[in-house]
């Protein structure tokens, strides 16, 4: 049984993995799970309502945790985590091969689907050789990369295309900080008739201003204000996000704030300031 916190939607790109109809909603996933296991997530926080069978699961030593997030707390009974993997698709691999079980090709499907978005098509800092080799063998299994990667990073409805246009309009530039940012209000998902999770691909446009080696992208939603990080320089973005309660990698974290846009920008400026000067 597979599930993740509500809005318990999936973004389009994602509409062609296999077995998303066997996934469960959080309100019916079992409140006190033999045995539970989660992927790619730092802390009970981040579990939204799935953090209180996750706790029950803890108590009982029933919890395992599979991550690659250096920020992550340890929250489980089990912990196998190791930041220096490029991708949780890289942990669930090494541990399916530990296992003895064969893979197959809907399986290759999802664990390279993870492994392209969790390394940003290979051109991420902790692509390495393991990498390669196991999107080699994935691929093996006749997968139909072409199409993927047009799913996944380049097919998108045009409404969002207008989207994007009205938020890379107001993106703010600072080039003595190094910064770029911009922001998805509320109002701009409503206009533009775009789901949030159609979004998640913005950041990685905004990071591609040259005269930036820092990129935030802020998204106004009913549980806060979702902000995106990447770094290409100097700056590690996790302890950004750590200062806010959130987490990740040196190169790409997030977190969850409350507060306005403009309120939650200007201290994510702070912090990023804070970071480069070392200050507390």
């Amino acid at each position: 049984m597979a599930s993740w916190p509500e809005p318990f939607l999936v973004a389009p790109h994602y509409a062609f993995l296999p077995g998303l109809e066997d996934c469960t909603k959080s309100a019916d996933f079992p409140p006190d799970p033999d045995v539970m296991v989660t992927f790619d997530c730092g802390s009970f926080d981040r579990l939204g309502e799935l953090a209180v069978p996750a706790r029950r699961a803890a108590q009982r030593g029933r919890l395992i945790v599979l991550d690659h997030h250096r920020t992550n707390t340890r929250y489980g009974a089990v912990n196998v985590i190791d930041p220096q993997a490029a991708a949780t698709a890289v942990l669930v691999r090494r541990l399916a091969d530990g296992l003895g079980w064969a893979l197959t090709r809907e399986a290759a499907l999802c664990l390279y689907t993870g492994l392209v978005t969790d390394t940003g098509r290979f051109q991420y800092e902790a692509t390495c050789p393991e990498v390669f080799r196991l999107a080699a063998e994935l691929s093996g299994f006749d997968l139909p990369i072409p199409s993927i990667s047009r799913q996944l990073f380049e097919e998108h409805r045009f409404a969002y295309l207008q989207l994007i246009a009205t938020c890379l309009a107001r993106a703010e530039l600072d080039p003595e900080l190094g910064f770029v940012a911009t922001w998805v209000a509320a109002q701009d998902l409503e206009t533009h008739h775009v789901a949030v999770q159609e979004t998640e691909g913005l950041i990685d446009l905004v990071r591609r201003a040259k005269e930036a080696d820092v990129a935030c992208v802020l998204k106004e939603t009913e549980g806060g204000v979702r902000v995106s990080l990447r770094s290409v320089g100097t700056v590690d973005v996790s302890e950004v996000a750590t200062r806010f309660g959130g987490g990740g990698h040196a190169f790409a974290a997030g977190f969850v704030a409350s507060g306005s846009i403009a309120s939650v920008l200007a201290d994510v400026r702070s912090a990023v300031a804070a970071e480069r000067g070392g200050g507390a």
